[in-house]
C-alpha cells in the first residue's frame, strides 16, 4: 500500500494504466464480437483520453469514496491487516469506477453512432458486463501486478512525502 500522497499518485498511474488498458480491450472485443489485432489497435487508439479521464475520476472521485466507505464500514486502519485493507479499498474502488467508466464508454459509443439516444441503455447495459470483468481483474491480476511493479520501482521509504531541501 502507498504510504503518502506521492506514492499514492504513482501507484494510481500504474493501476489505472493496467485497468483502463484491459477494460478498453475487453469492451472493444465485446463491441466487435471477437478478439484480434484490430481490437487491440482500436482499444489502444481510444486509450489515451480514457486513461486521462479515468485518472482524474480515480483521484478526485472514486478513491475518496472508496477509502471513505472501506475505512468507515469494512476495515479499521491500524487494527485490520494490510491485506484486508488492500482488498477492501480495491473492491470498493471497482464500484464507482465501473459506473463512471461505463458512462464514459456509453458516450464514446454514442459519438461513433452519431446519436446520444443510445447513452442511457448502453450505460445501464455496460455496468454489469464491466463489473463482472473489472472486479476479478482488479483483485487477481492488475492489483498484484501494480503492487509488484510499484514496490520494485519504488522500494519502501524511497518516495518522500515532501521533497528534501
Amino acid at each position: 500500500m502507498p504510504n503518502n500522497k506521492r506514492e499514492s499518485l504513482l501507484f494510481t498511474f500504474i493501476m489505472c494504466f493496467l485497468m483502463v488498458l484491459w477494460m478498453s480491450i475487453y469492451n472493444v472485443a465485446r463491441q466487435y464480437g471477437h478478439m484480434g489485432a484490430d481490437v487491440i489497435a482500436a482499444a489502444w487508439i481510444g486509450f489515451p483520453p480514457a486513461y486521462v479521464f479515468a485518472m482524474l475520476c480515480d483521484w478526485f472521485v472514486a478513491s475518496p469514496l472508496a477509502k471513505g466507505f472501506a475505512f468507515k464500514y469494512l476495515v479499521a486502519p491500524g487494527k485490520s491487516s494490510p491485506r484486508a485493507m488492500t482488498l477492501a479499498v480495491s473492491t470498493c474502488m471497482v464500484f464507482p469506477m465501473v459506473i463512471i467508466m461505463s458512462l464514459y464508454g456509453a458516450f464514446e459509443g454514442a459519438l461513433h453512432a452519431g446519436t446520444l439516444a443510445v447513452v442511457p441503455m448502453a450505460w445501464l447495459t455496460n455496468i454489469p458486463w464491466n463489473f463482472i470483468m473489472a472486479l476479478p481483474w482488479n483483485l487477481l491480476v492488475a492489483g498484484p501486478i501494480a503492487r509488484f511493479l510499484f514496490r520494485r520501482a519504488f522500494p519502501e521509504g524511497t518516495v518522500l512525502a515532501r521533497p528534501q531541501a
